[in-house]
């Protein structure tokens, strides 16, 4: 078909006849790699959004609905950007415009940017390898790039954090090295408790295990904490106490709140057996001159 409109141009119209027919073919060949560009780009969008329905909607937990939708969304832009460069490179390529100048200057160009935006491509890639690899989630307690708090925003170039003094720590994923994560699967709320030297540490043992019992047990945190309060032993014989170590196993980001009844609750369960809380004396002389 293509054969014959130029043989037929060039029978009627001579030497303007053959500059026609190669217009008509580059326009033909134009439309061509749009209309194909364009079947593309819907076929992708369609299949990733089908992805995204069918993967998402089988995932019970939200956070890990957010981390896939937010991995397709960028699998998608990436998708849109390689068909539109090709695309373009084609396009010109029909118009009679040589692309290599073009993508020697683009090489160069971007080498330059490249340059003066390493630490952009380094949070984006970052963020892209810790969505992936699902280290951090929304509502988790961390420890990224030397602020601690609770996680309230993830994209591909920060981490959104809020303390517990409500200051907002905006930290780029480029410079997060090592990511602490205290609220995965579960945590420890770990205590340590001082019994004074005079105090048997049996009786002590048995009133922390006591507490422990029933803390576990009471209606306000059996969904907290997953196991019985664990006594580990004596930690270490301070100035003037001897330190009893022990924990409980709870629900991820519940350690503050499991730590500080547990103190409460022994705090009260020593007063009422009347033992004494230990503190450091320091022995003072006085000196009277005669």
């Amino acid at each position: 078909m293509k054969e014959f409109t130029e043989r037929f141009l060039v029978t009627q119209f001579g030497a303007e006849g053959a500059v026609w027919a190669g217009s008509f073919s580059a326009i033909v060949n134009i439309l061509l790699i749009l209309a194909i560009a364009w079947v593309l780009m819907s076929f992708s969008s369609r299949l990733l959004r089908a992805l995204n329905r069918r993967v998402v909607s089988q995932q019970p937990d939200q956070e890990e609905r957010k981390r896939l939708d937010t991995l397709i969304r960028v699998v998608r832009y990436i998708a849109s950007v390689v068909i539109g460069a090709i695309t373009i490179m084609l396009v010109l390529s029909e118009m009679g415009i040589s692309i290599a100048p073009i993508l020697a200057t683009a090489g160069v160009a971007g080498l330059a940017v490249g340059f003066g935006a390493q630490s952009l491509v380094k949070d984006y890639f970052t963020g892209f390898v810790m969505l992936l690899e699902d280290q951090i989630r929304v509502g988790d307690a961390v420890e990224v790039g030397g602020k601690t708090g609770t996680v309230e925003e993830i994209t591909l170039r920060y981490v959104r954090l809020r303390d517990l003094e409500g200051a907002v720590h905006y930290v780029p994923n480029g410079v997060i090295a090592t990511v602490t994560n205290r609220s995965r699967e579960f945590a420890f709320a770990l205590v340590d408790i001082g019994v004074a030297y005079d105090d048997r540490l049996d009786h002590a043992e048995s009133i922390i295990r006591r507490v422990g019992n029933e803390m576990h047990g009471s209606e306000a945190f059996a969904t907290k904490i997953l196991g019985e309060l664990e006594i580990m032993g004596v930690e270490q014989w301070a100035d003037a106490a001897v330190m009893i170590r022990c924990r409980f196993k709870v629900v991820g980001s519940e350690q503050g709140p499991v730590r500080r009844e547990f103190l409460r609750r022994l705090k009260n369960a020593f007063d009422e057996e009347g033992m004494e809380f230990p503190f450091r004396s320091r022995p003072v002389s006085t000196k009277i001159s005669s």
